[in-house]
């Protein structure tokens, strides 16, 4: 099939930016912001001083959480002055914030709005009868991360939970007949599709029109599908009298024929949907969505299928903070994160642990990750979740019902129940029923830390998703294979997913020995070598066993963990395959892109371990080329062996001299000639 070029993208880019504009305007609002942390001054006998001039997106634990368990959790304030545009009186206004952690209230001219618990879903509220028009008015957000009982999740512990407006916040303008914008800050559109094949697809579209009129109208809803580039495969047009009392919901039925298939990473082919809604020869108000046309399904013992056929779901987990920046991050430092990922060879990433910026999924759908998202129910549960949980997969799935990209709705990860009957399992049982009739269509998982297909908490959901540190938390490094053979034999009919798996390591630390005399929760030697054993020997096994549906390696990028102080770097988990800051890549990265990403490679290991004390080495190779050898100091090229598997090459005996050597790897492919070179220097003892 065709790829989908940059130049489609950017076509189908400025088809849904400029139909969102039609009969609507939204407006950035992240600009002139002030911010101070404390509460807000309410004694007018004491200054408001201390305020500081921020643009959105901002966080104010940028360095403290990176730094250790003395971080600020607590209140803070955003504070802006905006002049009301006259010409909107007669406008419908409202305010939507992305993101703000974790619980937040908002104020326009001292009157409280709303307030919203929950760090990683968006909200919006109306704001049409609080603002003056053609004046200056405030408006006024207070945040609070600190940890709480009742709001998802409960503690800092796996992760922290930055403070402040760290998304981007809009002015949404509509006209007093519009498709809704509060509907849990969704779109208005939900899109589903069926009978999906390369011959027709079946297109459904649910509208949510709201009518602020005093009468009954007249409308027209049109929905049109085109292809990327403008041309028109589909339309449905319904005449419709909206009432002025609650909620029009208007379904419309669309048939595509010969639809161009979303697939992947293959061809990430999006056509652009629109839903417009017309009265009097004018539009009202416009909505547009990215339409991927695809068929995702697992099947118990084979694997993943889209479209029908089966799909390598070679998995990545991504945490959303960078070095210095924490989670308030631009688009830009977004798109980097999904080039390394796309570098690497990844065609499938859980979003961990929560639901994650909107640019990124929309990137995913466009660059053709298959994707999971899942709400923060994640480490440990105190009966007092529940109707927040129920509100925070509410939001998940309404705001990103329509990215093709999402394959799986995530409830919780490592939150358990002795028996069906506790708070954890009843609760995910509620959630799953939840998911299943919010969006039908997509599977549901929970995930357990334990490798037994039985737990309590587990079963509710489509798919059971197993976290499994074999060689690091439990066991021996080899265990992974008997666990997932027993899994075969005794749950053939299951669907099982690998969603983390993996070991800490520190590049600064190495050794030349696979010794475990370690202490992967409290010690402080956490070798670079030693994550990269887990990889190659552990993915060895995994690609061997399509019963393992997906599988998700932990984690593309370290990230902060306030509470730990491991492996020589506190605060910080140190299993990313890629540091906090970006600027290196660790072996194991490599080894999956020598498995992955099909562009040729040869890359030699064991780089930064390059104080050797002994004369005879083993140099570790890791290669997609077909003929791979390796020369010492310039000396004759030298053959090597299998190790893992056939991309893992190991050169066994190696002579160094005394000071400097120098190591190149060579790798030959349909005539194309690779090196990679390092130098190791052989200490002598005196």
């Amino acid at each position: 099939m065709k790829k989908f070029s940059l130049a489609s993208m950017l076509c189908v880019s400025l088809l849904l930016r400029g139909y969102a504009q039609e009969g609507r305007n939204v407006l950035s609002f992240n600009d002139g912001w002030s911010f101070r942390k404390g509460a807000l001054t309410t004694d007018k006998n004491q200054p408001d001083t201390g305020w500081a001039n921020i643009t959105v997106p901002h966080t104010w634990n940028n360095k403290d959480m990176q730094e250790g368990k003395d971080f600020y959790a607590g209140e803070a304030c955003y504070r802006k002055v905006f002049t009301v545009d006259p010409q909107w009186k007669g406008k419908r206004l409202f305010l939507r914030f992305e993101g703000v952690g974790s619980v937040a209230g908002l104020y326009v001219n001292n009157r409280l709005i709303g307030e919203h618990k929950g760090s990683y879903s968006a909200f919006c509220y109306e704001i049409t009868h609080s603002v003056k028009y053609g004046e200056e008015n405030t408006f006024v957000v207070k945040a609070n991360n600190s940890a709480r009982e009742d709001v998802l999740p409960i503690n800092h512990f796996l992760f922290g939970i930055f403070g402040g407006i760290y998304r981007p916040v809009s002015l949404i303008v509509t006209n007093d007949i519009n498709i809704t914008t509060t509907d849990y800050a969704s779109p208005g559109i939900y899109i589903r599709q069926s009978d999906v094949s390369a011959q027709k697809a079946a297109i459904s579209v649910t509208a949510k029109i709201e009518n602020k009129q005093l009468h009954h109208k007249d409308i027209v809803v049109q929905t049109v599908i085109k292809d990327h580039q403008g041309k028109q495969v589909a339309i449905q047009r319904r005449n419709v009298k909206v009432s002025p009392q609650g909620v029009n919901i208007i379904r419309q039925d669309l048939q595509v024929m010969r639809p161009h298939l979303w697939n992947g990473r293959k061809d990430p082919y999006l056509y652009a949907l629109t839903t417009t809604v017309m009265a009097d020869g004018k539009t009202l108000d416009a909505v547009t969505q990215p339409l991927g046309i695809r068929r995702f399904e697992v099947v118990p013992g084979k694997g993943f299928f889209l479209n029908g056929q089966p799909y390598a779901m070679h998995g990545v987990t991504r945490h959303q903070e960078w070095q210095d920046c924490g989670n308030a991050l631009t688009n830009a430092q977004h798109k980097a994160d999904l080039d390394l990922i796309k570098e690497i060879g990844a065609t499938t990433i859980r979003f961990a642990h929560y639901q994650q910026a909107e640019y990124l999924y929309s990137r995913c759908d466009s660059m053709g990750f298959v994707i999971w998202a899942e709400i923060p129910f994640v480490n440990k549960a105190s009966g007092k979740e529940g109707d927040n949980a129920k509100q925070q997969l509410t939001e998940l799935i309404r705001q990103n019902f329509n990215h093709p990209a999402i394959y799986v709705w995530g409830m919780h990860n490592e939150v358990y129940a002795k028996t069906p009957d506790e708070h954890v399992a009843v609760l995910t049982r509620q959630l799953n029923d939840l998911a299943k009739t919010e969006d039908p269509d997509r599977y549901t998982t929970a995930v357990s830390g334990y490798g037994e297909m039985d737990r309590p908490a587990n079963l509710a959901a489509d798919i059971q998703g197993m976290n499994r540190y074999y060689g690091w938390y439990e066991g021996k490094i080899a265990d992974i294979e008997g666990w997932v053979k027993a899994l075969e034999q005794k749950y053939p009919d299951y669907k099982l997913m690998l969603t983390e798996y993996g070991a800490d390591g520190n590049i600064n630390q190495h050794t030349d020995t696979l010794s475990t005399d370690f202490d992967p929760v409290s010690g402080q030697f956490f070798p670079e070598t030693y994550q990269t054993a887990t990889h190659v020997k552990q993915w060895a096994v995994i690609e061997q066993h399509p019963y393992i549906a997906a599988s998700y390696l932990w984690n593309t990028f370290e990230f902060a963990v306030p509470m730990w102080n491991r492996g020589g770097v506190n605060a910080r988990n140190l299993k990313g395959l890629i540091t906090y800051d970006r600027q290196q890549k660790k072996d194991a990265f490599f080894w999956y892109k020598a498995n992955w990403n099909p562009e040729p490679m040869v890359y030699i290991a064991e780089r930064r371990n390059n104080m050797r004390k002994q004369a005879k080495a083993q140099v570790e190779v890791f290669s997609n080329m077909e003929k791979v050898t390796l020369s010492v100091n310039n000396g004759k090229p030298l053959t090597g062996k299998q190790g893992a598997n056939k991309r893992d090459i190991l050169f066994q005996n190696i002579t160094l001299q005394p000071g400097e050597n120098t190591i190149t790897a060579t790798g030959v492919q349909h005539g194309k000639i690779l090196t990679d070179t390092i130098t190791w220097q052989l200490q002598v003892s005196e």
